[in-house]
């Protein structure tokens, strides 16, 4: 009996093993296409022609806004911002949600500054929940070879 159990468990382990690693092997770009749930994030990343900034060795720290962040955006506005004559705006809103190195969920203090790829900084609140510049974080600390995504649930704009 011991032994059946010793051997269940060790086989579960083997087979969970992979799935609990998450993410590390895969870069930010493929994370989030993996997700599912950043398709307009990973559309507007390729329209700005960051892919392969994303891909890079980094490492970064994005703050992730989901479709759901993205619709809840005006009437129009991300059909705008994907139009050839916004790319600099486009690449400015994007490279606001993306901050130099790896800044994990217990890296963050209330208050903090983070200066982001975009040059502006956002601020990040600890108190009842993370926040940055307002919006939710609703997942924390997905990790990938390049750094980490923090799920947020509005689109942050820069000043």
């Amino acid at each position: 009996m011991f032994r059946r159990t010793y051997l269940a468990l060790t086989a579960a382990t083997m087979i969970a093993g992979p799935a609990l690693a998450g993410n590390h092997g895969k870069d930010i770009v493929d994370t989030a296409v993996e997700a599912g749930s950043f398709t307009t994030l990973v559309a507007a990343v390729k329209a700005a022609g960051l892919v392969d900034t994303l891909k890079g060795e980094g490492p970064f720290t994005v703050f992730a806004p989901t479709d759901e962040a993205f619709a809840a955006l005006p009437e129009g506005t991300v059909e705008d911002l994907l139009l050839p004559e916004n790319l600099e705006t486009l690449t400015a809103v994007l490279t606001y949600h993306v901050v130099p190195g790896k800044v994990m969920s217990g890296d963050l203090s209330d208050g903090m500054m983070a200066e982001t790829v975009q040059g502006g900084s956002v601020t990040i609140m600890t108190e009842d929940g993370v926040t940055v510049d307002g919006a939710n974080v609703t997942t924390a600390d997905i990790e990938a070879s390049n750094g980490v995504i923090h799920v947020i649930d509005a689109v942050i704009l820069p000043n």
